[in-house]
């Protein structure tokens, strides 16, 4: 061993003096993470602290949901997927990656489909807002469920409740006259045609590890049938 090296080892610091390093390292990292927050959204010093680490802000908020108020308490940082599922107790929208990629947490807001996964709960607040709970009446499903079960459109069913939600606004959008990009590849997009390309790529966004991505398709069809598009 060269005498650098030993050296290097006489002079290596003091496990104690290692923990205080990491803590001084790990303090300036959420003090850069809190400096970085205020410079992209253009926060306050004073609000920027709500973002460090023990400084969580709370608010009371009134969702509307499935046609119903949920006036509950949370951390403004709460998405709207941990507020129905763990305040609220809707657990059929599903958490899967958690990341807006999968598509398992899909629900309606205003009528549009959204991952709740991304969406803060606090900006929901006055938006009304459905869940696969709020599809059905009771024990009469909607007709995209009822097609779901017809076309054995899902396997393990644990994407289904996005699935069902995404196709459900799907049919919507293509009433409206919605172009997607199929829409403008085929020349159509002025009035789009529903065709298993064009349903594919609207449901795009929802990931089936099972692969019962045709049994969808026919699943969706066979309602925009029944609605005549």
């Amino acid at each position: 061993m060269s005498n650098s090296k030993c050296q290097t080892l006489d002079t290596a610091p003091e496990p104690e003096d290692l923990q205080n390093w990491e803590v001084s390292r790990r303090t300036f990292l959420q003090s850069a993470t809190a400096v970085g927050a205020t410079l992209a959204v253009g926060m306050s010093p004073a609000d920027a602290q709500t973002v460090m680490p023990g400084s969580a802000k709370t608010k009371s908020v009134t969702l509307n949901i499935n046609g119903q108020d949920h006036s509950i308490q949370l951390d403004t940082r709460t998405s709207l997927l941990d507020a129905l599922r763990d305040h609220l107790d809707m657990t059929g929208s599903k958490k899967g990656c958690d990341h807006g990629q999968c598509g398992a947490c899909t629900v309606l807001v205003n009528g549009r489909r959204v991952n709740s996964c991304l969406l803060l709960a606090v900006s929901a607040e006055g938006d009304p807002i459905t869940t696969i709970e709020g599809l059905s009446h009771g024990d009469d499903l909607s007709p995209m469920q009822a097609a779901f079960l017809e076309h054995d459109a899902f396997q393990c069913g644990y994407c289904t409740p996005g699935q069902i939600c995404s196709a459900t606004a799907l049919l919507d959008e293509m009433k409206a006259g919605h172009a997607s990009v199929v829409s403008f590849e085929d020349g159509t997009q002025n009035a789009p045609k529903l065709t298993d390309r064009e349903i594919k790529e609207r449901m795009s966004g929802n990931i089936c590890r099972c692969g019962a991505y045709p049994n969808i398709v026919s699943a969706v069809r066979a309602v925009a049938k029944g609605m005549s598009l």
